[in-house]
């Protein structure tokens, strides 16, 4: 089992290196837009939601070097708000309703889902886009709907829920090298 996992990883990764070029032009776009004042906003459910909060620490944290902090928001991280919404809305229009208060024309939304079925996360895509807002998907195998109403997608050609999310972490952390390339403001490195 354990060897299993490891080599459909390792086809994963093989398989997934080929949107380097598509990556590159998202930290651009991204790098474009939060400069110019723009947000991140992402989503996603369980260990989704986890690699979701993960791209938004990223940023407004330090990936690699030091550079100013960017305006990205994880849409479950707020768990009053996540809560009194489910409470209120029902769980297929939590992430829309935070859509629907965080973002503006020129943002960008990082929607993950492994399935991209989702209905949550479906319906943040939809309002997102209403909104224009940037979507852009990380999901497990194409066709799926996330990847149909998303203006750019990576999907994620693996066997189990597992690859496809360390997959995602492993994205996630390209977008990110790339992202503070372009944002970098020649602050020497942390060792």
């Amino acid at each position: 089992m354990i060897e299993q996992h490891f080599q459909d990883l390792g086809a994963a990764a093989w398989q997934i290196s080929s949107t380097a070029p598509k990556l590159r032009s998202w930290a651009g776009t991204l790098a474009g837009r939060l400069t110019a004042g723009a947000r991140l906003l992402t989503c996603g459910n369980g260990g989704s939601a986890a690699e979701a909060q993960h791209l938004s620490g990223e940023l407004t944290g330090r990936f690699l070097r030091d550079r100013r902090p960017y305006s990205a928001i994880a849409l479950h991280a707020d768990t009053s708000a996540f809560t009194a919404t489910l409470n209120d809305y029902g769980e297929q229009e939590v992430f829309a309703r935070a859509v629907r208060a965080h973002g503006r024309s020129g943002d960008v939304l990082v929607a993950l889902s492994t399935s991209g079925r989702s209905q949550n996360v479906l319906a943040a895509a939809k309002t997102a886009r209403e909104l224009g807002v940037l979507t852009w998907a990380l999901t497990g195998p194409a066709p799926n709907d996330l990847a149909a109403v998303c203006d750019d997608v990576i999907a994620v050609e693996a066997p189990g829920v597992a690859t496809v999310q360390e997959i995602h972490l492993a994205l996630i952390h390209a977008l990110c090298g790339e992202f503070d390339a372009l944002t970098i403001d020649r602050v020497p490195e942390r060792r």
